[in-house]
């Protein structure tokens, strides 16, 4: 769900995931024509790496 959103919305997926500073400097970058596609990948890109540190912190929970 949050991949779609990332590709629709990119500027809603780093509030999803508790970036709000970096939300709205992606919702400024995603204004214009332009802007769109770098913000797409970079909302992308940091979601998959909030995914990995989910894993990371739920591995060493599992360790502990």
């Amino acid at each position: 769900m949050r991949l779609l959103i990332a590709l629709i919305f990119p500027w809603l997926t780093f509030f999803t995931i508790g970036r709000p500073i970096a939300g709205v400097i992606c919702l400024i970058l995603q204004v214009t024509l332009i802007g769109w596609l770098p913000a797409t990948i970079w909302a992308v890109y940091a979601l998959s790496q909030y995914k990995t540190d989910q894993k990371i912190e739920s591995a060493l929970r599992q360790r502990n």
